[in-house]
């Protein structure tokens, strides 16, 4: 008898995302790799995704769907990790497409390495073309992808991330890129133990991106597109902008920040999102701040914590991460005018 294939546990949110839920689910069913379990945490909504839910799961005994009160995604996250059986855990998002290879890749990858997570690369879709993706990836195969290792992802995390650099740097630089996203990745599920998602907030994966790369000693990239990230006008990435979403930002950019330098490292990605997201919470708050003491207390109080944390690094630190912010700003200012703007 042939040893059992390992399980693969996939954890994908749900609210209110009945328009292209079938899409994604439809993605995760039909992967090439077939030994999963699909765990779809409907996280309270109030169209039809739960019906649309229990429908796939009447069909599939992979499907388990938990029906829970919201509590943000970082709640449904959390619930899907408490679920999760499988030896290895993936996650999607509820209005993406995962390539009907990407999970018998990046298992492939990830055994082959040694590593402890493997990760592929991504391409940003608009709403108009998603059925046109929706049928590439699920007759299109990925063949032959290089493979690269890397040994410290904290430190990659922290140092590549500016787009234009990473162009220069050619694809041995684009292997170390590492962002705070967690799908387009597979993990093995001790690398999750005793680690969960904060709840209440937003940005709830910059926070644990830090203590999560910190524990992996070897991560495999895969340098082909294995997943479809929806640009969708009205998700929370490209549509909430009240105080609650821009001080979650500072705080969790702080919070990586702080503990990028207890593990002795420069948190050059993390100085980019303390000053960014304070000028923007500056900015998009100005006339709240004037009308409401406690929003204005707090907007000072998240400057005075920035401000002391970028002068504990030195001037030469201190000036590249500068140089860095500003790049990263044009680079901004194309992507929000070319990406954004898919439809």
């Amino acid at each position: 008898m042939s040893e059992l294939k390992p399980l693969v546990s996939v954890i994908v949110p749900v609210y209110n995302s009945h328009r292209y839920l079938r899409y994604c689910i439809d993605s995760i069913v039909q992967q090439s790799y077939s030994r999963l379990q699909i765990l779809l945490v409907d996280d309270g909504s109030t169209d039809s995704s739960p019906r649309i839910c229990d429908e796939y799961a009447a069909h599939d005994e992979r499907i388990r769907v938990i029906h829970q009160v919201n509590s943000g995604i970082a709640g449904a996250q959390n619930t899907g990790l408490d679920a999760a059986e499988g030896d290895y855990i993936a996650f999607c998002d509820n209005d993406d497409i995962m390539h009907r290879n990407n999970i018998e890749i990046l298992l492939h990858a990830l055994e082959i390495a040694g590593a402890d997570m493997s990760k592929g690369r991504w391409k940003q879709i608009g709403v108009s073309s998603l059925s046109a993706t929706a049928r590439c990836s699920a007759h299109q195969s990925v063949e032959n992808p290089n493979l690269s290792v890397i040994t410290d992802s904290l430190h990659a995390y922290q140092t590549v991330f500016c787009k234009s650099l990473r162009l220069l740097g050619g694809s041995r630089v684009e292997a170390r890129y590492f962002n705070e996203a967690n799908w387009c990745r597979l993990y093995k599920k001790e690398i999750w133990d005793g680690l969960r998602f904060v709840t209440g907030h937003y940005a709830q994966d910059i926070r644990m991106a830090g203590p999560l790369y910190a524990r992996m000693s070897r991560v495999v990239d895969v340098d082909k597109i294995l997943y479809y990230w929806l640009q969708e006008p009205e998700s929370v990435t490209h549509s909430k902008r009240d105080f609650s979403f821009w001080h979650d930002n500072v705080t969790a950019a702080i919070a990586n920040y702080r503990f990028t330098l207890s593990m002795g490292l420069v948190p050059y990605r993390n100085y980019f999102g303390m000053v960014s997201s304070m000028k923007d919470e500056r900015t998009g708050m100005a006339g709240k701040a004037t009308e409401d003491p406690f929003i204005r207390a707090q907007i000072e109080d998240d400057a005075a914590d920035v401000s002391a944390l970028t002068r504990e690094l030195g001037i030469f630190h201190r000036c590249l991460c500068n140089m860095l912010v500003a790049l990263r700003r044009l680079e901004n200012k194309f992507y929000d005018s070319h990406v954004h703007s898919l439809n």
